[in-house]
């Protein structure tokens, strides 16, 4: 699928630059870590469903990046091709058009973390 980013590949490159805003900027880097970090932490909802939730705004607001994250943690956190694929669906309704594009992109993501 030409256009998609390889999300490998994407996620390893923004890791090595979040590095080196960790030097230049770690004041924000560790706000930016806290803020994650409680935006997943397990409460009412399991880690899993936040991420699924994640996944879907990142659909939403088309972030390739983001989508290349969160479904590697997905991925990391057992999440089913089913389970996605709903999610997927969600976002598509709920974001229409484009949103369906970026589905695929996460779709294209999921295969390549399970690979």
């Amino acid at each position: 699928m030409s256009g998609m980013p390889e999300y490998k590949e994407l996620t390893k490159q923004v890791s090595g630059k979040m590095r080196d805003l960790r030097q230049s900027q770690p004041d924000l880097m560790t706000a930016f870590s806290q803020l994650a970090a409680a935006g997943t932490k397990e409460g009412a909802l399991d880690k899993k469903t936040r991420e699924l939730v994640a996944l879907g705004i990142a659909i939403a607001c088309r972030c390739d990046d983001c989508i290349g994250f969160h479904v590697q943690a997905l991925v990391k956190l057992g999440t089913t091709r089913a389970e996605l694929e709903e999610v997927l669906g969600t976002a598509v309704y709920m974001g229409g058009g484009p949103s369906m594009m970026y589905a695929t992109h996460a779709l294209k993501a999921y295969e390549e973390f399970t690979a």
